[in-house]
């Protein structure tokens, strides 16, 4: 069985929210492309050939979330054997360790093991 990706409901929730202002400050035409480049970076961190980064050093305690850049946002993440779940998409101009705190909280991932 191969590897895939999902999206969480907050991840989709984002990736609609980033369409909607690509859509606004740039077109419909723009915002397919962002889309399709934010969907191509999942499927290379499926593919492990995207370079990404513990959570770990930004929250305090353990976590198991990682992230990597995609464009100007960062997708927040957990790797499993099974698939890549991408939690989050946040802006680069996000205060990300406030973000992923908030996040590690509400899902409960602190510590969680793989």
């Amino acid at each position: 069985m191969s590897r895939s990706f999902r999206l969480t409901r907050r991840a989709q929730d984002s990736l609609t929210d980033i369409a909607r202002w690509t859509i606004d400050r740039f077109g419909p035409r723009q915002a397919e492309i962002y889309e399709a480049e934010l969907l191509d970076r999942c499927r290379a961190i499926v593919a492990g050939t995207a370079h990404s980064r513990s959570c770990a050093a930004l929250v305090d305690g353990e976590s198991d979330l990682r992230y990597v850049r995609a464009g100007e946002h960062f997708l927040v993440f957990l790797d499993r054997p099974d698939a890549v779940i991408v939690v989050d998409v946040l802006h680069a101009r996000s205060d990300l360790p406030r973000h992923l705190a908030a996040l590690s909280a509400l899902t409960g991932l602190e510590g969680q093991g793989g």
